[in-house]
């Protein structure tokens, strides 16, 4: 489709590593929208919030990852025609794409955080240990995905624009139950306000 002066290819979900798809199988729709002539990434997930300022409903802007998946989608041969076999990642998320999106949720009045998102393979959320030793690590959200399609964006020199959802509070302190049915709940009352500042953001900028 077209919002702005953009043409716009959506997926529709994604595939998770802890479905028993390979890193290739998770990050194909990356490599197909790069190779049709995208020019950016947009990423959006559900995420527990390790950081305690944060309140479930809330949108997080990923500023960073860390890859605790404990795979690589880039391990194996390397097809030089989509990028290089080492890749830096210290600039996966676009900075100017960063600003704009900080500029529309000040002028719309949203709060929009900001922080690491930690990726682990799944599907079993995290012991009470495991969320102290994340924020210890300096994450601030945890989930189960995008950190591939990431990877792979950056090996493909796409820019990457990721918003996390904080669906629950992973606060190692806290004991309480956390079902998928809680997590898909609170998306799905966030996601309004998370599409109307994506279809803003997409509106505003010409890529």
């Amino acid at each position: 489709g077209v919002i702005g002066k953009n043409k716009v290819m959506a997926f529709s979900g994604r595939f998770h590593y802890y479905e028993g798809y390979s890193m290739a199988e998770v990050t194909y729709p990356v490599r197909v929208a790069k190779l049709l002539g995208a020019k950016l990434l947009i990423v959006t997930n559900a995420a527990g919030g390790l950081n305690p300022k944060f309140h479930v409903g809330d949108l997080m802007l990923i500023t960073d990852h860390i890859n605790f998946m404990g795979a690589n989608p880039l391990i194996g041969p390397n097809v030089e025609e989509w990028g290089p076999r080492f890749v830096d990642l210290y600039h996966v998320y676009s900075e100017q794409y960063m600003n704009k999106l900080r500029e529309i949720a000040v002028r719309k009045g949203l709060i929009l955080r900001e922080g690491v998102y930690l990726a682990v393979s799944g599907p079993t959320y995290e012991t009470h240990a495991e969320l102290k030793m994340m924020q210890g690590f300096g994450a601030d959200a945890v989930g189960m995905s995008t950190v591939p399609e990431c990877i792979v964006a950056a090996h493909m020199s796409l820019p990457v624009l990721g918003v996390s959802v904080i669906t629950d509070m992973a606060l190692p302190y806290i004991i309480q139950d956390i079902s998928h049915e809680m997590v898909l709940a609170a998306a799905e009352e966030a996601s309004e306000t998370l599409s109307d500042l994506i279809w803003e953001f997409l509106q505003e900028v010409t890529l």
